[in-house]
């Protein structure tokens, strides 16, 4: 058995507490008041391979996080948006998250033609 220091179990229960607080502000109305889209924001999705056991994992850095949640709807494929997420912080969100995010009433950007 591991133990770890009651420092990181701290550490760790609080990422846990941001995570939830963020996901409460996200509901299913698409409400995103409190989400800061001005935070720097990093991208993974993976991509298709040849081999079906193998999946290359795409990467993107944005300046600011309404930018990935734009191009992460806008320019991904579809296929490649399911298995999406999205890390602003600690925090990382999920396909429905982003897709939320995308669609609240707080998203600060233009909306364009969502990619099929």
């Amino acid at each position: 058995m591991c133990l770890l220091p009651q420092a990181s179990v701290r550490a760790i229960a609080s990422q846990q507490h941001e995570s939830r607080q963020l996901m409460s502000a996200i509901d299913s109305a698409g409400r995103a008041e409190t989400f800061d889209f001005g935070s720097e924001a990093e991208l993974y999705s993976a991509r298709p391979s040849r081999s079906p056991r193998r999946q290359q994992i795409g990467y993107r850095r944005f300046a600011h996080a309404a930018e990935a949640i734009r191009f992460a709807i806008e320019e991904l494929p579809a296929k490649l948006l399911i298995g999406a997420y999205l890390e602003v912080g600690d925090t990382r969100l999920e396909h429905q998250e982003i897709r939320r995010l995308y669609e609240s009433a707080a998203y600060p950007l233009p909306r364009g033609k969502v990619a099929s």
